[in-house]
């Protein structure tokens, strides 16, 4: 049964899932696009770390960014490669998208290379329709943006 939850980012597990999700990106993006991220660059207030477990085992993560102005940015998802097709990352999508609306957050947005194929198709299954470019980022040859109204009780 995976679990998700919000936990800290300075944990072995989770550097070994941002170590998978750099090699992944490497393979991808080869150059100048990719983005380095560590725990450390996670370990911010405005930022929450959901992890997905399978008993006390990390199978992914991503992170939420509260960008303060009713928008939230989902970071750096990745499933562990042996858990892949799993639902873990349903799991986090819906787990993130629940916190937002607790927290009165209106849209969740996100970026994600053209090449990660799998992962475009997991955010469009999940309700992500494609928007414009959105600060701090600018239209770019490898990137998709995307965007989801987040359902608020009024």
């Amino acid at each position: 049964m995976i679990k998700v939850a919000v936990e800290s980012p300075q944990q072995e597990d989770i550097a070994a899932l941002l170590s998978q999700s750099d090699a992944v990106a490497a393979a991808l993006y080869p150059g100048a696009f990719r983005r380095a991220i560590t725990p450390a660059s996670l370990d911010a207030p405005e930022i929450s770390l959901f992890v997905a477990r399978i008993a006390e085992h990390a199978i992914g993560c991503c992170a939420l960014l509260d960008r303060g102005d009713g928008t939230a940015e989902i970071k750096r998802m990745i499933v562990d490669e042996a858990h892949r097709g799993s639902g873990a990352g349903a799991s986090l999508l819906a787990a993130l998208d629940g916190a937002a609306e607790r927290r009165g957050i209106r849209t969740l947005l996100l970026e994600v290379g053209i090449r990660n194929v799998a992962a475009y198709a997991l955010y469009r299954r999940a309700g992500f329709t494609p928007c414009a470019a959105f600060a701090p980022y600018i239209a770019d040859p490898i990137s998709r943006f995307l965007a989801k109204s987040v359902s608020t009780k009024a």
